[in-house]
């Protein structure tokens, strides 16, 4: 491990325990959803930055009273997500508490901006993240950021920061990101295995809607019946996602989004937060040896925590460990 990647993980190895009463994979990620959390957050500035030609991103920014110094932390959530989700709200609370500007970026379509983009947002999308870094470079002058992501967004801002490389931006200076779907395809089938259909369900009932959503927006452009006889997510992105997007299907998809392509690449201190127990995140043994063998990579592997939950015990916090982490390994890690 490098120097910087030493230290956080030697003060970051902390035993997650479940809450009781909510332990387990899947527990944990039901009561993520079902839990009620309040937040104390001031209304944030919002911001349509244009990622594309034409196409916008509705970006949630909390600033600091002076916001060119301090670490600024670009936040992406996961599939069916917004900037609304839970863990989004809770770890912009805790960066802001820390001192960190804290933008919270919906993708393409997401938080209701269907009409924002004639397009569809998708795992490879790493260039909307890029552009939105660079808007904040040039419109705001911040100095440092930083990107973190979750599930799907973890694989955005894991491919993003591979694909720059050694070739950052300067003003780049940590990744983080909790249970990324760096490896799609084995997460897609172990996503219809029969203990996780109720989350496939759910996964397909929001996509279909979202579908429906667009095309009202766009008329003509995008043909429902693609959506007919969909049984699993793989169906989903083979017959929409991939179609529309330019893949040749599914597996292509899945083989050119995938953030394990460029893991190894990954060249700034990166924390990356899984637990053992995710019902469907897998992340298979090949991208874990490029895990290990990047100097830059922390890489915390709890026995317990779900998929993007780890709702621990309130021991003067709220107990949410990842959030938590996060937020630690940014102090540890960056001059914040």
């Amino acid at each position: 491990m490098g120097r910087s990647a030493i230290a956080a993980d030697e003060k970051l190895k902390c035993e997650f325990r479940a809450r009781r009463f909510l332990g387990g994979g899947h527990v944990q990620t039901i009561a993520s959803f079902l839990l009620p959390r309040r937040f104390n957050l001031v209304p944030p500035e919002e911001r349509l930055v244009e990622v594309e030609q034409g196409i916008s991103v509705l970006c949630h920014c909390h600033w600091q009273d002076e916001r060119r110094a301090p670490l600024t932390l670009i936040l992406v959530h996961g599939l069916e997500g917004s900037s609304e989700s839970k863990y989004m709200l809770g770890i912009a609370e805790k960066g802001l508490a820390a001192g960190m500007n804290v933008i919270r970026m919906n993708q393409r379509t997401c938080g209701g901006t269907d009409r924002l983009a004639p397009t569809l947002y998708h795992s490879g999308r790493s260039g909307d993240v890029a552009a939105v870094a660079q808007h904040l470079i040039e419109h705001d002058g911040i100095s440092r950021f930083a990107l973190g992501g979750f599930s799907m967004g973890g694989n955005l801002v894991l491919k993003a920061a591979g694909e720059w490389g050694l070739n950052s931006p300067r003003e780049l200076v940590a990744v983080t990101a909790v249970c990324p779907s760096v490896d799609l395809a084995a997460s897609a089938d172990a996503l219809h295995s029969p203990a996780n259909r109720l989350y496939e369900q759910y996964f397909l009932w929001k996509l279909k809607s979202r579908m429906r959503a667009k095309a009202r927006c766009f008329p003509g452009k995008y043909d429902l019946s693609r959506m007919r006889r969909l049984k699993s997510l793989r169906d989903f992105d083979d017959r929409v996602t991939a179609f529309y997007c330019g893949f040749e299907g599914a597996s292509d998809y899945y083989a050119r989004a995938a953030a394990s392509n460029v893991i190894d690449r990954v060249s700034v201190p990166t924390l990356i937060v899984h637990a053992k127990n995710d019902p469907f995140i897998r992340i298979l043994p090949e991208t874990r040896r490029k895990i290990a063998a990047n100097p830059n990579i922390t890489f915390i592997e709890t026995a317990d925590g779900g998929h993007c939950s780890f709702i621990g015990e309130q021991n003067g916090d709220d107990g949410y460990f990842a959030e938590r982490a996060v937020i630690d390994f940014l102090r540890m890690s960056v001059a914040i």
